[in-house]
This record gives C-alpha cells, sequence and structure tokens, in this order.
C-alpha cells in the first residue's frame, strides 16, 4: 500500500506539473539558502583551520595577560621574557623546544619602493615549532642569532609589493632604517579573505632586540613544543606553576600569562563558527516555513478538487487513515523533491559566490548540512501536509460523491 500510495503521489504530481514545481519554490529556495550559507561559512573555517593545523598538537603559544576587571587590577607589570623561555626548556622535562616571538611593526624599503609589514624577530627552531618553513634559501642559524645578524627570511607578499626583480636571495632590504641581506623566502600561505598571509618579514631575535631596543625583550609571546601531543596537559600545568612562582604572584591574584593549545583554538573556533551557522542558517530557514505554507495551501485545493475522487475511493472500501496517508505521501514526496533540487542549487550557488568574492577560501559542504536540508525538508512537507491530509480523511463519502 505504501508503494501504491507513493506512485498515485507521483502520478497526482505529474499531472500538475507547473502547480507542484511552484509549489516546491519555496522549499528550493529554503534549502539551497541554507545550503549555500552553510558552505561559505564551512569553507572559511576549512582555510582558518588549514593555518592552525600548521602548528601541530604538541604546541603551545604562551603570551602575556591582564585580565578584565578587578583581579587584573592586582598585577604590577605584565611582561614576559626570553629568560621565561629559558628556565621553560631547561626546568620542564616534558618540553622539546621553545622558541621566542617579538612582533613589531616594520618600514620596509627597497629603492623607491617603500612598505610596511609585521616583523617578527625569533630564533632558528622557529621552524620547527610553527610547522612553516623556508621555500626557497635559509632561514637564519644560531650563529645569526649570536652575533645580531641583519639577515632576513621574508615572506612573498613582501618581495611583490617591494617590486623585487631577479633572483632575491643575497639581495639587500632596508628595515627601520637599517640595511639587512635576504637569506631566505618563506613558502608561500596565500591569503584570507583580504589578508594576504605572506606579508611578513623574520629576523634573528637578538637582532630585533638591538633594532627596537631592551623592552622589546619583555614583550614577547612563547611558542613551546613537547615531545609528545600526551604531555600537552601536563607540560600546560607544569608551565603555569613555574611562571607563576617567577612573576612571584601571590595565590589570590591571577595569572598575568595565558597559555593556548592547538586545541583550544580550535574549540573556540568551533563554537564561534557554529555559533555563525546556526544563527545565519536559521534566519535563511524561515523561507523553509514559506515553503511549507505553500504546500498546504495547494494541498487544501487539491483536496478541494479531487472532492469525488476521494468519496469515491472510500465507496470501495478505502479507509479514512489510508487517505490520509496518501496525501501526507504527496505532501512529503513535493517537499522531498523541492528538497534535492534545493541541494544541488545551493552547492552551485555557494561555490559560485566563493569565486566571485575576492580571496574568499573556497566553498565546502559537510555532510551534516546535506542531511539535516534533506531531513527538514521532510519534516516541512510532514508538518503543513498533515492538515490537508486530515482534512480530506474526514469527508463524508456520500458528499463527496455528489460534489461536483
Amino acid at each position: 500500500m505504501i508503494f501504491e500510495s507513493f506512485r498515485i503521489a507521483i502520478i497526482a504530481i505529474w499531472t500538475n506539473k507547473l502547480r507542484s514545481l511552484l509549489t516546491t519554490l519555496g522549499i528550493v529556495i529554503g534549502v539551497a539558502a541554507v545550503v549555500a550559507v552553510v558552505s561559505l561559512v564551512q569553507g572559511f573555517f576549512q582555510k582558518i583551520q588549514q593555518s592552525f593545523e600548521g602548528l601541530g598538537t604538541n604546541t603551545l603559544m604562551i603570551a602575556p595577560d591582564r585580565p578584565e576587571g578587578r583581579e587584573g587590577e592586582t598585577l604590577g607589570r605584565v611582561q614576559l621574557t626570553w629568560d621565561d623561555g629559558l628556565i621553560i626548556k631547561r626546568l620542564v622535562e616534558t618540553v622539546d623546544e621553545v622558541v621566542p616571538v617579538a612582533q613589531k611593526g616594520a618600514a620596509l624599503r627597497h629603492g623607491e619602493e617603500v612598505d610596511h609589514t609585521t616583523l617578527l624577530g625569533t630564533t632558528a627552531p622557529f621552524q620547527e615549532v610553527r610547522g612553516f618553513y623556508v621555500g626557497n634559501g635559509r632561514f637564519f642559524s644560531p650563529v645569526d642569532d649570536k652575533v645580531r645578524a641583519r639577515v632576513c627570511a621574508v615572506g612573498q607578499e613582501v618581495l611583490r609589493k617591494l617590486k623585487y626583480k631577479g633572483n632575491p636571495l643575497g639581495q639587500s632590504m632596508t628595515i627601520q632604517g637599517q640595511e639587512f641581506r635576504i637569506v631566505g623566502i618563506m613558502e608561500k600561505r596565500g591569503s584570507l579573505l583580504t589578508e594576504s598571509l605572506d606579508d611578513f618579514v623574520l629576523i634573528p631575535f637578538s637582532t630585533a632586540v638591538a633594532l627596537y631596543g631592551k623592552p622589546t625583550e619583555e614583550q614577547i609571546f612563547l611558542m613551546v613544543k613537547t615531545f609528545t601531543p600526551r604531555s600537552i596537559e601536563w607540560t600546560q600545568d607544569r608551565i603555569t606553576e613555574l611562571l607563576r612562582r617567577r612573576h612571584q604572584l601571590r595565590p589570590d591574584q591571577p595569572d598575568d600569562f595565558r597559555i593556548i593549545s592547538q586545541q583550544q583554538l580550535m574549540d573556540v573556533l568551533g563554537k564561534i563558527v557554529g555559533w555563525s551557522t546556526a544563527v545565519l542558517g536559521g534566519i535563511v530557514s524561515i523561507s523553509l516555513v514559506v515553503g511549507g505554507i505553500g504546500i498546504m495551501n495547494i494541498l487544501l485545493v487539491s483536496v478541494t478538487e479531487r472532492t469525488r475522487e476521494i468519496g469515491l475511493r472510500m465507496a470501495v472500501g478505502a479507509r479514512r487513515r489510508l487517505i490520509l496517508l496518501q496525501f501526507l505521501i504527496e505532501s512529503v514526496t513535493i517537499s522531498l523533491t523541492g528538497g534535492i533540487i534545493g541541494i544541488l542549487v545551493g552547492a552551485g550557488t555557494g561555490y559560485i559566490v566563493a569565486q566571485l568574492i575576492p580571496d574568499w577560501p573556497g566553498a565546502f559542504i559537510p555532510l551534516w548540512a546535506v542531511a539535516l536540508s534533506f531531513g527538514f525538508a521532510s519534516l516541512i512537507g510532514a508538518i503543513f501536509g498533515i492538515y490537508p491530509a486530515y482534512r480530506a480523511s474526514r469527508l463524508d463519502p456520500i458528499e463527496s460523491l455528489r460534489y461536483e
């Protein structure tokens, strides 16, 4: 009986092709909007996730931090130094490597071209800890850091903006009025929206301190790599204990630093993206409700048109539950058809929009979005088809046969 009901439903839909198409239009638009929005948001999330994956699951980032409110006011001067990093490397047995990062704004010049970019002063193990390597040339060595060599490794966007010609390796670049020699070109990372991920300069840490002054050494952040991912939580607790003791914090005072792991970053980012997807998806889902109302109206018209047919079926033995099931299946079939078309249209729309927006990371449609759209379309069909189906099942057979 179920198969027969589906067959009759398809025949009824096909008989009124134009009306069925207009009925499904609301569902198509609603599902397409949901899928397109989700694909764009998830594509953005995938790009950010890839940029964080280079940190590795056994990497911690430590930054100076003053909590807001009264707790933060109890702290004195908030700072994090390279000496803190050296103590961590020496006393925390699960730590493999520690690198300092001093981040500053830098004025660049090459010939007549000028630019302003982000400068990072760090040490030789930065590549292994950050998972970000030189694509051409070399990275600066421990010897470069020891002698405060004026060498640098640059992002490819810097080279483009300063209009370097030929092979930039070995050529000079003026940073903050001082001449540096380019020894390495970092591998390309692309861009995120309108922000280039290749617009930066790396120099030895000691050189950065000499260039910007001694206070630079007291306002850095540290990158810590553990031997294994399994020790990351224990290491975080051990570093917290060690830094609190070094910074002479009382038990009633908060930490004057913040330790973040890759997993914590991804968890926070996942929550933000999840809420954004839910809010945007909820807004565009309103059109699905509008589509459901359209299905209910058309089915009510269909019940009126087929009153005589319903009476005839009841007269030859059809039970009321079968009549209800028949119209309910028609409603769900219409809604599912709209859902399938909407998923295809939404996927195509998301891909096209991602290509049209400058520097958008791309579109990605997770399986749960397809399943959710498909299930929601079915639910809309079932909910808004109940009343017309119930009304059809409650018709009086004799009165229906007399209906003209």
